[in-house]
């Protein structure tokens, strides 16, 4: 078995692939101060309760935007399963070109753009990735990667609005049924969904108009199937195209 780590500002997403199928997927608080034994009982406590063989997974690689717990999620993987995990950086192998590949680009959006390019070889392709930030990563039909744009993402930007304001709740993000909300909660959800529809919709249409190429969207992150069906542009919905990538980028470096 394979056992991807996708360490995220908000979650780090734990993922174990069979051979066929991603077989069991955790997600846990990224939380910096925990110490390494901390997140060994976690990780340990969680294959226990999956019923899942630590004995059986022979290979693991991790892609991590949090520096201070890449070390520990790397000692703990080599403590659980007595395997030397892969760290993804834009040194190792991901099938894209790699003189293209930007110094800062963060190994998420690497194994994103890596993943797109290699299921849709010949095309030029845009993630779209709800995240902790929600990030746009494009690649051109020849692996070549374009670049990426950042902003905010839609829980980030719901909860600068809480702790800004006095008086507006935090509220689950779904589509409202209006753009013109009638209390708090609906206002903020119109402003939020579909606010960020249009941003997305706007970002791809200016990066198409700046490369002069249509392009293939597929959006992933935790909040990409709620908020796709109101952005036209959106091709596919993809929720595990970063572990994907992982697992790709590691069999290339096998």
């Amino acid at each position: 078995m394979f056992f991807a780590v996708d360490i995220g500002n908000t979650n780090i997403v734990l993922a174990v692939h069979d051979g066929e199928k991603w077989a069991q997927t955790f997600r846990v608080y990224s939380d910096q101060a925990k110490t390494g034994d901390e997140y060994f009982v976690i990780l340990d406590s969680l294959f226990t309760h999956a019923g899942v063989s630590k004995d059986n997974v022979e290979r693991a690689a991790i892609s991590s935007v949090v520096p201070n717990l890449s070390r520990s999620l790397q000692k703990n993987v080599q403590r659980l399963f007595d395997v030397n995990p892969l760290m993804i950086n834009n040194t190792v192998k991901t099938g894209l070109r790699e003189e293209t590949i930007p110094q800062e680009l963060g190994s998420d959006l690497l194994c994103n753009a890596a993943q797109a390019h290699y299921t849709h070889p010949g095309k030029a392709v845009m993630v779209c990735d709800f995240g902790t930030a929600l990030t746009f990563t494009t690649v051109a039909g020849d692996g070549a990667v374009l670049g990426a744009a950042i902003t905010p993402g839609l829980i980030t930007a719901m909860r600068a609005l809480f702790h800004g304001t006095a008086q507006l709740p935090q509220v689950e993000l779904q589509i409202p049924k209006t753009v013109i909300g009638r209390n708090s909660e609906e206002s903020i959800r119109a402003g939020i969904m579909y606010g960020y529809a249009g941003l997305v919709q706007n970002m791809i249409e200016k990066t198409e108009a700046e490369i002069g190429i249509r392009l293939h969207v597929i959006a992933t992150g935790g909040l990409s199937r709620t908020i796709a069906p109101i952005i036209p542009r959106i091709d596919e919905v993809c929720p595990t195209q970063t572990v994907d990538g992982i697992k790709l980028i590691s069999d290339l470096n096998d």
